[in-house]
């Protein structure tokens, strides 16, 4: 049986203050110089691949208990066409020319699109952020010794602006764990792994999510990729 858990709305938006890239989701033109700590971390998931998809499909699922919420996507990001199916709702969409419920759903699409394909946000959104590089951190869940890039997004725009992430990886620059840190405050207000990852078309994409206390579980079903 399924259920619609109100009470996890927050945990499950906490991506949706992303703006809109401004930058082509489709193609990000670089220069010869020295690459950047987020574009070395989102090559390493796939990015140089993108350009080529025409579709992907995937299911973002939260189960807490005996409670389970789900939603499906199938984005066209060439065309930016979206369909989202949610229960027995059905709902397509133009992500450019978008009514006010196509603007609500599609909160919902920035939101789980970002848990799965955050490392490429980082060249979506690179106009969007400032960023640091620590060599050495802690790693939140772990405890173990890795890298670290802390983005913080701009204060203007967006759902929730001034919102800050901290991805820690090692040196093949795979996303092992992250925090999100509302408005930029020292505390995380939310830290999970990146782990189960598959190599979908060339995309590096982590399947699940894990919480360190337990007791809740987010991961990604259904995952499929057209391309050219």
């Amino acid at each position: 049986k399924t259920y619609y858990i109100v009470g996890l709305l927050t945990f499950l938006m906490i991506s949706a203050c992303k703006t809109e890239p401004k930058k082509s989701e489709d193609t990000v033109e670089t220069t010869e110089t020295e690459k950047t700590i987020p574009e070395l971390i989102a090559e390493a998931h796939g990015f140089n691949n993108w350009k080529d998809v025409e579709e992907i499909t995937f299911t973002f699922n939260v189960d807490r208990d005996s409670m389970h919420f789900e939603r499906k996507w199938d984005w066209k990001p060439k065309t930016n066409m979206v369909t989202a199916i949610s229960g027995a709702d059905t709902l397509t969409y133009d992500r450019a020319d978008m009514d006010s419920i196509a603007q609500k759903t599609n909160g919902g699409f920035i939101n789980d699109r970002y848990w799965l394909m955050a490392p490429f946000n980082l060249m979506w959104d690179s106009n969007n952020y400032s960023y640091e590089h620590t060599v050495e951190a802690i790693a939140p869940i772990s405890e173990e010794f890795m890298q670290k890039l802390t983005i913080v997004y701009a204060n203007e725009g967006g759902y929730t602006p001034g919102d800050a992430y901290d991805f820690y990886f090692k040196d093949d620059f795979i996303v092992r764990e992250w925090a999100y840190r509302k408005s930029n405050q020292e505390e995380p207000s939310l830290v999970s792994t990146w782990e189960d990852y598959v190599d979908v078309e060339g995309l590096q994409l982590a399947r699940q999510h894990n919480r360190p206390n337990g007791g809740l579980s987010l991961y990604f079903t259904g995952l499929s990729v057209s391309k050219e």
